[in-house]
């Protein structure tokens, strides 16, 4: 049992590390402009695209490192079920405080912990995110198989 709590907490922390670290590399390269809709904190398509395979990779990654370590597909889908409600905390926080405190329009270049902050991705991608994050991690496990 402890081996799978491992798992979970591990496999968790390398897509939140996998996540900030290419999401950060990925402002960087985009930049300002292509990574909102002009004069605005909307994401842009180009953006949404990104985090879209970015997220998926990060959930491969880290259903491939709770596998490693749990060796038992209860490892696994515990870590699904986590990403799972996380991902509708997170949106069900969205849904109660959505736009608020994000100025209307935007200008000039915003820094990345800004960007973190005020970006304003659709609905639909925040419910999207915890199924393709499950999905992604229970297939993560599939990447052990074939070691």
């Amino acid at each position: 049992m402890l081996r799978i709590i491992l798992a979970v907490i591990v496999g968790y922390l390398a897509m939140a590390v996998f996540v900030f670290t290419t999401f950060s590399a990925a402002y960087l390269i985009i930049g300002t402009e292509g990574s909102f809709r002009p004069g605005s904190f909307d994401v842009s398509k180009l953006w949404i695209v990104v985090s879209v395979v970015l997220s998926v990779v990060a959930a491969l990654v880290g259903g491939w490192v709770c596998a490693r370590i749990g060796r038992r597909r209860a490892a696994v889908i515990a870590l699904a079920v986590v990403v799972v409600a996380l991902g509708l905390a997170v949106a069900a926080m969205e849904f109660t405080h959505s736009g608020e405190r994000v100025p209307a329009s935007r200008s000039g270049a915003v820094s990345n912990f800004d960007a973190m902050q005020m970006a304003q991705q659709p609905m639909w991608l925040t419910l999207l995110n915890p199924v393709l994050g499950a999905a992604g991690v229970l297939l993560g496990t599939r990447l052990r198989k074939l070691e």
